[in-house]
């Protein structure tokens, strides 16, 4: 029988109230691997780690295979130790340099006078190498307390005339930062120096397309041709070492993404 007129329906006919639910927009796959990749934490790798992976890439890009000979000249500690929890951002490279050259970088990276003999003109301690102009002024920003008295060199083509910067290296330079076609022409007409060379940067942080110094096309073939002609033999003879600068990627992250190099 049916309730009675003014009496309270039984439980059975209340209709349960739907729940409010919040709908959240889905973000879309690209925005959400940007964002991914955004907040990636950088955890620093063993110097081994590292000098395996560059090599790898070395004989990889310039199809060869180092003999044991080679390899076995090429020790751990031809790479700068990034292992600490300083980070490696712009902000942070001069505090990695003065790490990296100890007690004695305030006289190696910040005065600026010739001494004869010992400081040759156009000779950078430092040398760092990116993919393009824009890259190489953001990173010397972070050496900009070490490079007060003995202002840095930029070394790329973009609004710089060659002769330009052979009048700038005829004087002490410490810190240089360029890109590998320019840092090798002015090397081949003489005008930057390596006497002096003990570190080079190479900025394998990656651009807005996925790309590094070490994946962007033609970039990465002025490089591979830089170092092969003017640091390797260096490097297998313990005179120079190797700072790579950023996270160290491994499978497809470092296939990079659309072709195209950047003015430098």
């Amino acid at each position: 029988m049916g309730n009675k007129r003014g009496s309270p329906p039984s439980k059975r006919s209340l209709k349960p109230q739907p729940l409010k639910v919040t709908k959240t927009k889905k973000k879309s796959k690209s925005k959400e691997k940007k964002e991914n990749s955004n907040s990636q934490v950088q955890v620093p790798v063993q110097p081994s780690y590292q000098l395996s992976f560059f090599l790898d890439q070395f004989q990889s890009a310039n199809s060869i295979q180092l003999s044991s000979l080679e390899l076995d000249s090429i020790k751990e500690t031809c790479i700068v130790d990034l292992s600490g929890d300083i980070g490696e951002d712009m902000e942070t490279l001069g505090k990695h340099m003065k790490k990296a050259f100890g007690q004695s970088w305030r006289q190696v990276l910040c005065q600026g006078q010739l001494v004869e003999g010992l400081i040759d003109p156009g000779s950078p301690a430092v040398l760092i190498i990116s993919t393009s102009a824009l890259r190489s002024i953001e990173l010397l920003r972070g050496v900009r307390s070490l490079t007060k008295e003995c202002h840095s060199a930029k070394l790329f083509s973009k609004h710089m005339k060659v002769e330009e910067q052979v009048s700038l290296l005829k004087s002490r330079v410490n810190i240089a930062s360029g890109t590998p076609s320019r840092i090798k022409k002015l090397i081949d007409i003489e005008a930057l120096g390596l006497s002096r060379l003990a570190v080079i940067v190479l900025d394998i942080h990656r651009d807005v397309k996925g790309y590094s110094l070490l994946t962007l096309p033609q970039v990465r073939d002025e490089f591979w041709d830089l170092y092969k002609n003017c640091f390797h033999r260096r490097i297998m003879q313990g005179d120079l070492r190797i700072c790579l600068y950023g996270p160290i990627p491994n499978g497809k992250e470092f296939e990079g993404g659309k072709k195209g190099a950047p003015d430098n």
